[in-house]
Formats: C-alpha cells, structure tokens, sequence
C-alpha cells in the first residue's frame, strides 16, 4: 500500500474537519490579554460546544486571518472591519468529539462504498 493511502479499517487515518452542526470539545483556551476588548465570551477548555457556522476570521490588526468557527451560545460582536463578520475563534482550539449528523451518513456511505 503507497504511504498516505487509506486501506479497510483505517478510520483513524481519515483527517476530520469539523463542519456546521459537529459536536466539538474546546482543547485551547489560552487568549492574549486584550481580546476581551473584541468579543463578549470565550470557549472554555474541556467544555463541548456545537459550530453553528465556519468563516474566515478578521485578525487583531484588520486584516483576514485563518479559519474560525462560530459557536452556538456565543454570539459576538462584529468585526469593525468589511464586510463586518461575527469575531470567531479559530478552528484549531478546537477537536471534533461527533461530526455533524449529515456528514456522518456521507462517511458511512464512503465506507460501505469501500468494502
């Protein structure tokens, strides 16, 4: 088998990206000093939370940052900067504990498409 590929079985080695409706536990919660400045409530470590959306964040100095997810229960203030996005928290301080329930049928048929 070629390095990278994917055999039967090998549901670990699929990479999981969260999506809008995944389950997910918060696994960094460290946050410079200043950016309660910018947003009313921040995830807290260990604790689960539901994305309720995905976009590209607007980083501390205006310009577009890296990808953010959008929590259900904290809403935000909206950038200052166009087009005004909600302030995010970045995908990465984040792991999926449960895709979302139509992402999770997709895998299930790719799997059963496999054997």
């Amino acid at each position: 088998m070629e390095q990278g590929s994917v055999g039967k079985g090998h549901k670990k080695a699929r990479k999981k990206t969260v999506t809008t409706g995944s389950k997910v536990v918060c696994v960094e919660d460290r946050f410079p000093p200043d950016i309660l400045a910018f947003y009313n409530a921040l995830p807290i470590k260990d604790r689960h939370y539901t994305i309720r959306g995905i976009g590209i964040g607007v980083a501390l100095n205006g310009e577009a940052g890296e990808v953010v997810v959008y929590l259900e229960g904290i809403n935000n203030p909206l950038s200052t900067t166009p087009p005004h996005p909600e302030r995010g928290f970045a995908q990465h301080r984040f792991r999926e504990i449960e895709p979302a329930p139509a992402e999770e049928a997709e895998i299930e048929e790719l799997e059963e498409a496999l054997v």
